[in-house]
């Protein structure tokens, strides 16, 4: 029987509506473009928007043509959380028949009182099971959750290496629905790359201790594994993790306008590449090809930093 005809990478970027891109999240555009391009791969792009109310009107389109701005085009239509919801109940279903799913009458406010060790960086609050034996009488369901299992989750990422969380030490059992009928985001984001046939994932560090729980989900659907890959975060000059407002690129605002070349060689030196003196003033298509020729995930650097032009 003849070997699989090896198929070439999908990558994708997946925004939030909620803000303008920024210089951290243009440079984790750039790294997953160029890992895609430089396999020959493909690369889309995904609206995540399952979090109406802290969107922000016309930011889908604000990003998009930032990207373009810079070059960063994708492959096929834009596909967008908001139109998969009946797909995620169904995926939801399927975790409901592994009798590992349960609901909770817990608020949010009563988990953070009871909550000894918070981890506010993936906004994570421990669950101490108090409804896995049952709700309380007369409790309002507030989520459904997943219940963990007592050993470790552990996956390849391909800048940090091998990667174990014992879930049920930092989350316990998370939720995969609210009681208002929306799927979290840690099933949506399953589904999604499912659903496009994903097969890398790169994003910031910040988003590393999240990824175990969804590769907790993929096992039990029996869904293939992407590979992942979280990047070095890009920092402000005091060290601290940028925020929405911070170093914004949107198309529509002047800092950046006309700079976009120098911006994007500042963030290829970033991701550990050393382009030639000589692409001083080249287009963004010229850049971010010889981006593609040059990427090498062992070039990334260890630790993030401030993202330096010049």
């Amino acid at each position: 029987m003849p070997d699989e005809i090896h198929k070439p990478p999908v990558g994708r970027f997946a925004p939030s509506p909620t803000g303008a891109l920024h210089t951290g999240s243009l440079t984790t555009a750039v790294a997953s473009w160029l890992m895609a391009r430089s396999a020959g791969g493909r690369w889309l792009l995904r609206i995540d928007d399952l979090d109406a109310p802290r969107q922000v009107p016309g930011m889908a389109d604000d990003i998009m043509r930032t990207l373009e701005l810079y070059g960063l085009y994708w492959d096929g239509e834009v596909s967008r959380q908001s139109d998969n919801r009946g797909t995620y109940q169904h995926y939801f279903n399927e975790l409901l028949t592994t009798g590992l799913v349960y609901p909770c009458g817990c608020s949010r406010r009563e988990l953070a009182l009871a909550a000894s060790a918070p981890h506010p960086d993936d906004d994570c609050l421990p669950y101490p099971a108090t409804c896995r034996g049952g709700m309380r009488e007369g409790a309002t369901v507030r989520s459904w959750r997943l219940r963990v299992p007592d050993e470790p989750v552990c996956f390849h990422d391909l800048h940090n290496g091998m990667v174990c969380q014992h879930l049920g030490d930092r989350c316990g059992d998370f939720a995969v629905r609210r009681g208002d009928g929306e799927i979290t985001y840690q099933l949506a984001v399953v589904v999604d790359d499912h659903l496009t046939e994903v097969t890398q994932v790169v994003r910031g560090e910040d988003l590393l201790p999240s990824t175990p729980r969804q590769v907790y989900i993929q096992g039990l659907l029996g869904l293939a594994l992407p590979a992942y890959c979280h990047i070095p975060l890009v920092a402000g000059p005091d060290g601290a993790k940028l925020s929405k407002r911070d170093n914004l690129v949107s198309h529509h605002l002047g800092s950046w306008r006309g700079k976009e070349g120098a911006l994007l060689l500042g963030v290829l030196r970033f991701l550990g590449l050393n382009p030639p003196r000589g692409m001083a003033g080249a287009p963004c298509d010229e850049i971010l090809r010889w981006g593609a020729g040059s990427f090498d995930v062992a070039r990334l650097p260890a630790k993030g930093g401030e993202l330096v032009v010049s």
